[in-house]
């Protein structure tokens, strides 16, 4: 018998056009909102089928993936034998082109990405109970990953409610410094327990666009909901102050702000020609950073 052919996945970038912190809970864990689109950039996965699970990565940002054992595709695939018995398992090749630490969930793409070929090779469903609490577990974007569409996410991201957002022209920056999400929340300093929005909060928060909404509505609602994380990151990593200052100084920008606990930065434009031009000069301008434009939906 000749061998499987190998089977591919994208592990594409989530970016969080909000993110509310509700609250911390007693177990530790944030509750949070947040509505959750995807880029046009991703990292590419691929698995060879049979033997031993293994993982190499390549590709521009390969050296900041760490060891092996400490990646997030490791440990979905390994959380998920656990949980699946014979689990049919192969090497894994990740591409690696996101930056690590950044705010737009990379790490959690990949282990999507993984799951879903996992999935595959295995005839699992993607709503599969074993998939989905083995995505949890191995991270709180991973399940909106997973789906990889989309979303507003609720709760420690278990809580998914697809969202029909348009095409949005953007400009994703990164300034090539890393970021600790636990470093983030610890600077937010909530105590376990403690709520950041109340009952009122909750009942009076803004109903997402219907299908069809033009980007200009859905800006006009994100701007009412901000990135609670910002702010701490900001005061952790400053460089994140100049990110966002280029971005909103583009033309035709209609909306900056950070995604996740950061340091990635995103505008959105009302035209993909002017997300292009305003690339092209924070390239110019600041050659050390990370720099994409595409479309987020």
């Amino acid at each position: 018998m000749s061998p499987m052919p190998a089977l591919v996945e994208e592990g594409r970038a989530k970016v969080n056009l909000s993110l509310r912190v509700v609250g911390r809970r007693t177990d530790g864990y944030h509750d949070l909102e947040s509505v959750v689109a995807f880029a046009d950039c991703a990292d590419r996965l691929t698995l060879e089928p049979g033997g031993e699970l293994k993982l190499t990565a390549t590709g521009p940002l390969a050296a900041a993936c760490g060891d092996t054992a400490d990646n997030l595709v490791f440990k979905a695939a390994k959380l998920l034998a656990e949980a699946v018995p014979n689990l049919k398992l192969g090497a894994f090749a990740l591409d690696k082109v996101l930056p690590v630490a950044a705010g737009i969930g990379g790490g959690s793409a990949d282990a999507a990405a993984a799951l879903r070929l996992l999935a595959r090779l295995n005839n699992l469903s993607l709503d599969d109970p074993r998939l989905q609490k083995v995505a949890l577990a191995t991270g709180a974007d991973v399940p909106v990953c997973l789906l990889s569409r989309a979303c507003d996410m609720t709760g420690v991201g278990e809580q998914l409610l697809p969202l029909a957002l348009p095409s949005m022209p953007c400009v994703m920056v990164n300034p090539r410094v890393p970021v600790a999400t636990k470093d983030v929340f610890q600077a937010l300093g909530l105590r376990n327990g403690e709520l950041l929005v109340g009952a009122t909060s909750v009942f009076g928060a803004a109903a997402w666009p219907e299908e069809g909404a033009s980007i200009a509505d859905w800006v006009d609602v994100l701007e009412t909901v901000a990135n609670d994380l910002e702010a701490p990151a900001m005061r952790i990593e400053p460089v994140i102050g100049d990110v966002l200052e280029a971005l909103r100084d583009s033309a035709g920008v209609k909306l900056a702000r950070m995604s996740g606990s950061g340091a990635t930065c995103f505008a959105i434009f009302g035209e993909i020609a002017d997300a292009r031009t305003a690339a092209e000069k924070i390239r110019r301008d600041h050659p050390g950073w990370w720099v994409h434009s595409g479309t987020l939906s």
